[in-house]
C-alpha cells in the first residue's frame, strides 16, 4: 500500500492568489469530518491546478482521477480502475468494472485499508464527462456517499468539472439522493488584475500595468493564456504570436471550448455572436427572436448555463426593471475573437499574416474604440477596489444607465457606472482609457453636466448627484475637473489587493 506523498520531487507548483480559495480548503481538509465539495468555474481557469497543487502540500493519500472527453463507459471505468492501482496499491491498475457501484465499491475497499489516522481525499476532475449516458454514475455516488464515505471522517470528496451548469443541476442543486449533501461550494473565478500582475511576476515577465490592460482585455484572467506569455515579448509581439499566427494557440480556442462544454454546441454560439453585436447589451425577447431558437424554455436554460459558465452576464438596468433582462458578453477572449480574429481565420490559416500585423490594427480607430468599451468591462469586474478608491459604502447599489429618446426633442444619455448609495446620494462615474493623462475642458464639461441633468429627469430622482472618474492615467487638473470631478480611481486602484 502507498500513501500519496506528492511533495517530494518538486512536483508541486505555487499557488498564486486564490487566497479565500486556499484558506477554505484547508478548513475543509482539518475538518473532523468527511467533506463533499463542488468546485466549478470556466473552463482553463485553474481548477484542477489548484486542487492538484494544493492537496499536494498536505499529507493525504490523493486519489486523482480525470473524465474523460467523449469517452465510453467502458473507458471511463478502466481509466478509474487505473487510477485506483496508482493511489492505494502501488501501480498496478484494478481489472476494470463493467458498473460505477461495482468501481466504487473498490474504491471504499481501497479507503477502508488505509490507516485510520490517514487522511483520504478522492478528486474526481471533470465529472460530468465522466456520466456518461445511462452510466448511473449520480446513482453510485449517491449510494456510496450515503452509505459509506460521510461516516468517514477521513474522507474529503471534491467534485470538479468546467461544464458549470451540469455541477450546479447535477451535484449542488441536486433533488434526489445527493440533496443538501455537498458541505461546501467553491466558485473559481478568472483571475483580478492582482493575481494577473502577481502571476506575471512570479515568472519573471516584467510589464506595466497599463501593458498588462491591454494584454488583460483580450486574455481576460485566465491563468491557461497567460501562460503562453513569454518572457522578453513586448504586448503586440505576444497577441500577434498568440492570435494571428497560424500555431498561435488562441487561433483555434473559441470553437475548442464550446465543443468540450456543449454536447451540440451550435445553438450556445449562435447566441452568443449575437450577443457580442450589442456591447451595452439585448434584451431576452430580442436575442431569442434574433437567434431563430425556440422561444421558450430551453433557449432561456442555454442562456442560463452560458452565464454559469462564465460566457455572459445578465443584468438589469437601474431604474428600468419594466425592461427585463439584458446580456452582455463577459468573456474577453471569446469577444476579442469574434471582433478580430475570427474575421482573419482565412488569412491566418494561409499563414499570410506578418509579424508586426497587430501593432498596425492597434493604431486603427475601430481597435481604440473596442478597447475603451473592454475597460469598462474591466472595471465593472473590479468594483470593489473601485469603491474602496471613492470611498463608497458596500452598501451601495451598484449599476449602469442609458437613456435612448424616443423623440427628437428628447437628449440621450450614458452613465458608464453608478453607486445608489445609502446616505442620500448617487455617484456618477465616467470612465475613460486613454494613454496619457485625461483632461476636461469646456466642452467635456458640458456634456458631463448634461448627463446629470438627462439623468436626473428621466430617473426622477430627488437624491444628491456626484460626479466621478475612472482613468487608466489619471485625470488632468483643469478649471474643470475641479468644478465637476469629486473623486477619481485610476487603473493603479484597480490592480489593489481586496
Amino acid at each position: 500500500m502507498k500513501k500519496k506523498n506528492l511533495c517530494k520531487g518538486g512536483s508541486q507548483g505555487k499557488i498564486i492568489g486564490r487566497l479565500r480559495e486556499q484558506e477554505l480548503l484547508r478548513d475543509l481538509f482539518g475538518s473532523k469530518k468527511a467533506e463533499f465539495i463542488a468546485i466549478y468555474g470556466r473552463r482553463r481557469v485553474g481548477k484542477t491546478y489548484l486542487i492538484k497543487n494544493f492537496m499536494d502540500s498536505l499529507p493525504s493519500v490523493f486519489f486523482h482521477v480525470t473524465g474523460l472527453q467523449k469517452g465510453s463507459l467502458k473507458e471511463q471505468l478502466g481509466e478509474f480502475a487505473k487510477q485506483i492501482g496508482a493511489a492505494f496499491y502501488q501501480g498496478p491498475s484494478l481489472i476494470p468494472r463493467s458498473s460505477w457501484i461495482d468501481a466504487f465499491e473498490d474504491l471504499t475497499q481501497a479507503i477502508n485499508k488505509i490507516p485510520k489516522e490517514e487522511k483520504v481525499v478522492l478528486f474526481f476532475d471533470e465529472f460530468p464527462w465522466m456520466a456518461t449516458p445511462r452510466s448511473k454514475l449520480i446513482t453510485a455516488l449517491e449510494l456510496y456517499w450515503n452509505r459509506y464515505w460521510v461516516f468517514d471522517n477521513r474522507v474529503k470528496l471534491i467534485i470538479c468539472g468546467s461544464a458549470t451548469s451540469w455541477i450546479i443541476e447535477n451535484i449542488i442543486n441536486n433533488k434526489g439522493g445527493l440533496h443538501n449533501r455537498v458541505t461546501r461550494t467553491i466558485h473559481l473565478k478568472p483571475f483580478s488584475l492582482y493575481e494577473t500582475e502577481s502571476f506575471l511576476k512570479e515568472h519573471q515577465i516584467h510589464l506595466t500595468q497599463r501593458q498588462i490592460l491591454d494584454l488583460y482585455i483580450i486574455l481576460g484572467g485566465v491563468p491557461l493564456y497567460w501562460s503562453f506569455i513569454r518572457k522578453g515579448r513586448s504586448v503586440h509581439q505576444c497577441i500577434d504570436e498568440l492570435c494571428f499566427q497560424n500555431d498561435g494557440p488562441l487561433v483555434k480556442e473559441f470553437s475548442r471550448l464550446f465543443e468540450s462544454l456543449f454536447e451540440d454546441a451550435k445553438p450556445y454560439t449562435v447566441l452568443i455572436r449575437i450577443i457580442a453585436q450589442y456591447r451595452y447589451g439585448i434584451g431576452q425577447a430580442d436575442l431569442i427572436a434574433k437567434s431563430k431558437l425556440p422561444d421558450g424554455g430551453s433557449t432561456v436554460r442555454k442562456l442560463y448555463q452560458l452565464e454559469e459558465a462564465g460566457f455572459i452576464t445578465s443584468l438589469v438596468p437601474y431604474g428600468r426593471k419594466d425592461k427585463g433582462v439584458y446580456y452582455l458578453i463577459d468573456d474577453e477572449y471569446s469577444l476579442f475573437y469574434l471582433y478580430w480574429i475570427e474575421p482573419n481565420s482565412k488569412i491566418i490559416a494561409k499563414k499570410a499574416i506578418n509579424e508586426g500585423f497587430w501593432i498596425s490594427q492597434s493604431n486603427q480607430p475601430a481597435w481604440k474604440i473596442w478597447a475603451g468599451l473592454s475597460f469598462e468591462s474591466t472595471c465593472y469586474k473590479h468594483i470593489d477596489q473601485i469603491r474602496r478608491a471613492l470611498k463608497i459604502d458596500p452598501g451601495a447599489t451598484v449599476g449602469t444607465w442609458r437613456f435612448i429618446p424616443k423623440t427628437r426633442d428628447e437628449e440621450g444619455a450614458q452613465i458608464d457606472l453608478l453607486f445608489d448609495r445609502l446616505d442620500g446620494a448617487i455617484t456618477l462615474c465616467e470612465i475613460k482609457c486613454s494613454n496619457k493623462q485625461f483632461a476636461i475642458d469646456k466642452s467635456y464639461a458640458q456634456e458631463l453636466l448634461k448627463k446629470m441633468e438627462v439623468f436626473r429627469k428621466q430617473t426622477k430622482t430627488k437624491k444628491q448627484l456626484f460626479f466621478c472618474i475612472i482613468t487608466t492615467m489619471g485625470l488632468k487638473p483643469t478649471m474643470y475637473s475641479e468644478e465637476i470631478i469629486t473623486n477619481q480611481a485610476m487603473l493603479e486602484d484597480l490592480f489593489k489587493k481586496i
